[in-house]
């Protein structure tokens, strides 16, 4: 259980902060208060294989830092 009431999501990369918030509120059914969002760059990655060595970036993604109001929980494993 979250006692803070704030959750991350990894989002498409072109969806806005109202966006975010609708869809949050429509597939749980609990109130955002706010929505912050970030975009994480990607990261370099190595791998080194029998003939060279393979260099190269793992995909960039954008989050969500979603805050839902005081006493409204996301259960995510409710239905399991």
């Amino acid at each position: 259980m979250n006692e803070k009431g704030v959750y991350g999501f990894v989002v498409e990369k072109t969806a806005t902060k109202p966006e975010i918030k609708e869809a949050i509120e429509k597939m749980y059914g609990v109130k955002v208060e706010a929505v912050r969002t970030l975009r994480m760059p990607g990261k370099p990655k190595t791998r080194y294989t029998k003939t060279k060595i393979v260099s190269g970036f793992s995909k960039p993604y954008k989050k969500a830092i979603v805050k839902v109001a005081e006493g409204e929980v996301i259960d995510f494993y409710g239905e399991i």
